[in-house]
């Protein structure tokens, strides 16, 4: 049976126990992630905690509406072990009870019915040579003709304007101030990383990093566009790779628009398809008052 809890009647110590013990961990579903990203969120458990799902709650035109936050790729259900039936009861709880605008699920789940997909690109830890003959011919050529790049590590400190310059994909200034604020929060707790690339003096690309024991996941991928034709991103993405997946996995984040998925499959990742919902407020205000 699954039950529904409000924030204040949730055991955290459970909840934070059954996240890091399930098969499907998520640096999304960590307790203070959720309470930094989200306006409001509720939990869904399946028998004392043995199985969880986290749900993000907004409300918008005196409505509540289960609404995924900004840099939140995947939730879902979480436990210690896939179980597809286990997850479409709790498929069914969430589409009976909830009004949703947008859930994602993560890559593991899996139902009987049948949902929208997204993809992600996953890198799994391996030796970097074997990596690399996994590269796209072109990626290797583009790679090969950037090395007179220099690649350097820098504190989030030193980057606020390159990155309020020329990051891309949030048109609301309020997005932009929320992105930032994130930044801080992830760098306040030692897990941001941020690497860049360097022609002579100028900077020309930036990597933002969620660095995690065992992987690397890539919140945002910083272009100025005065350097496009030095290939600074391919430089970028391989010296990280380069220097890091033997030991971590590395996630893309992403993959859903064809030339930004190309790019991250040209270097050997695999796809991860995830379940979707996603509706639009008319279309669920229409429901509503059809009832």
């Amino acid at each position: 049976m699954i039950n529904k809890l409000k924030y204040h009647e949730i055991d955290f110590q459970k909840y934070s126990h059954c996240i890091e013990n399930s098969v499907q961990k998520n640096f999304h579903a960590r307790m203070e992630i959720l309470d930094e990203l989200c306006e409001k969120w509720e939990l869904l458990i399946f028998e004392d905690y043995r199985f969880v799902m986290p749900v993000p709650i907004k409300e918008k035109f005196g409505f509540r509406f289960v609404v995924m936050p900004l840099f939140c790729q995947q939730l879902g259900i979480f436990g210690p072990e896939k179980n597809p039936v286990i997850e479409q009861k709790f498929l069914d709880y969430l589409q009976k009870h909830f009004r949703i605008l947008t859930y994602s699920f993560n890559f593991q789940n899996s139902f009987d019915s049948k949902l929208k997909t997204k993809k992600n690109y996953w890198i799994q830890p391996t030796e970097y040579l074997q990596l690399r003959k996994h590269y796209f011919k072109g990626r290797k050529s583009t790679v090969k003709t950037a090395q007179y790049l220099h690649f350097k590590e820098f504190p989030l400190s030193q980057n606020i304007d390159f990155i309020n310059n020329n990051f891309k994909g949030l048109d609301k200034k309020n997005d932009q101030e929320k992105f930032l604020r994130f930044l801080h929060f992830l760098d306040e707790r030692k897990i941001l990383r941020i690497f860049g690339s360097c022609k002579d003096s100028d900077l020309t690309n930036l990597a933002i990093v969620i660095e995690e024991e065992t992987n690397f996941s890539l919140l945002g991928l910083i272009n100025d566009e005065r350097f496009r034709d030095d290939n600074g991103a391919s430089f970028l993405i391989d010296r990280i790779l380069k220097e890091h997946i033997s030991e971590k996995s590395f996630s893309f984040m992403g993959g859903n628009i064809r030339g930004i998925e190309v790019f991250f499959k040209s270097f050997g990742s695999q796809l991860q398809e995830y379940a979707v919902i996603e509706n639009s407020v008319k279309d669920l205000m229409a429901h509503f008052f059809k009832k």
